[in-house]
């Protein structure tokens, strides 16, 4: 969505570990998806809205790639650079939306198992929303500097961040395989940045701390919230509005009131438009997440991410080396081992 996502996140991007990356993306422009430490199990609600993989996974590729060319298009070709009004319109688009639909579908009904307590917020939602809006605002601001085919490199390092910071904490304990993992993921998205032609070290060091803060953000989850079943639609339901009130504290530190002068150019239809489609792919998360397969799912990821690189060179130019190409694919393979193993 920036939002929301690839996160990113991230999208679908929908598991999470053990420690597991959500497919995402979240990171990303687009929003990416708050959800639980664990894949949520059928539900009523889920079974009776279930689709086949052949009807949803073509549906999330394309929206999670609509995003991120829809947001970089708002960026650097129609020049509204601003990213945190960005991030915080998709949120508060996104609370309000999540509970329209809680109102008139059932695709909400999940939330009636969530007893959301003071203590529960202020010790689990505030701090994990916290690195949520942190994670999407890094992200968005990182297209103003690099290429969508070169972030989409970037965020190949997000497992690694992950273990990393496991391994620091003691959450998990570090194994030949893992470090094998990490070797291939780091050493891959290293030849890639080698091979970058437009390198530019601040929005490498804004994506950078987006991968951090969306790791953190994963393995908070999995400390604080991992008895707390919730599918991507109501966990945004539940953080929509939270990251949109710290977004809108600090729009007038960072932004002020240039987006607001500069919508009168972009248009209301260009705004709520791209909300809108934000938006519909975190619905469209919640039917992705009902196919099942972890390897389904992180194999649509793949196909999406390399879809989005191809287009970034198409649609907007951008160069793509071959030692990038080879490095990515050396990654790839490191992020496949990653989710397939089940991050272990």
């Amino acid at each position: 969505m920036s939002s929301f996502h690839d996160q990113e996140k991230q999208a679908a991007e929908q598991q999470l570990l053990e420690v597991k990356l959500p497919n995402s993306s979240s990171s990303s422009l687009d929003l990416p998806s708050p959800v639980s430490a664990q894949t949520p199990k059928a539900t009523p609600t889920a079974v009776k809205y279930k689709l086949s993989a052949t009807a949803i996974v073509p549906v999330w590729i394309v929206l999670s790639s609509a995003v991120i060319i829809y947001n970089n298009y708002l960026y650097n070709t129609l020049n509204f650079k601003y990213p945190v009004f960005l991030v915080t319109w998709h949120l508060a688009f996104a609370a309000v939306g999540t509970r329209v639909l809680q109102r008139t579908t059932h695709l909400l009904d999940g939330a009636k198992d969530v007893h959301m307590s003071k203590d529960m917020f202020v010790r689990s939602i505030l701090p994990i929303g916290l690195l949520f809006s942190g994670s999407l605002i890094l992200s968005n601001t990182a297209y103003l500097y690099l290429s969508v085919s070169y972030i989409q490199m970037l965020k190949a390092f997000t497992p690694v961040a992950i273990l990393l910071i496991s391994w620091t904490f003691r959450i998990q304990d570090p194994n030949k395989k893992l470090a094998v993992i990490v070797l291939m993921i780091s050493s891959g998205v290293a030849l890639a940045s080698h091979g970058e032609l437009r390198f530019n070290l601040i929005g490498f060091l804004t994506q950078a701390a987006a991968v951090a803060f969306e790791a953190s953000r994963l393995v908070m989850i999995q400390i604080l919230l991992h008895n707390l079943k919730m599918d991507p639609l109501v966990s945004l339901h539940y953080y929509a509005p939270v990251c949109a009130l710290i977004n809108l504290f600090f729009l007038p530190f960072t932004e002020g009131l240039a987006p607001f002068y500069a919508l009168r150019e972009l248009g209301i239809f260009v705004l709520f438009s791209n909300a809108a489609v934000a938006f519909l792919l975190n619905v469209a998360a919640v039917f992705l997440v009902g196919v099942g397969s972890g390897l389904v799912l992180t194999l649509a990821g793949v196909f999406k991410d390399i879809l989005l690189i191809t287009g970034s060179v198409i649609i907007f130019g951008s160069q793509v080396t071959p030692l990038q190409v080879f490095g990515y694919s050396i990654a790839l393979g490191g992020l496949i081992l990653f989710k397939t193993s089940g991050g272990k």
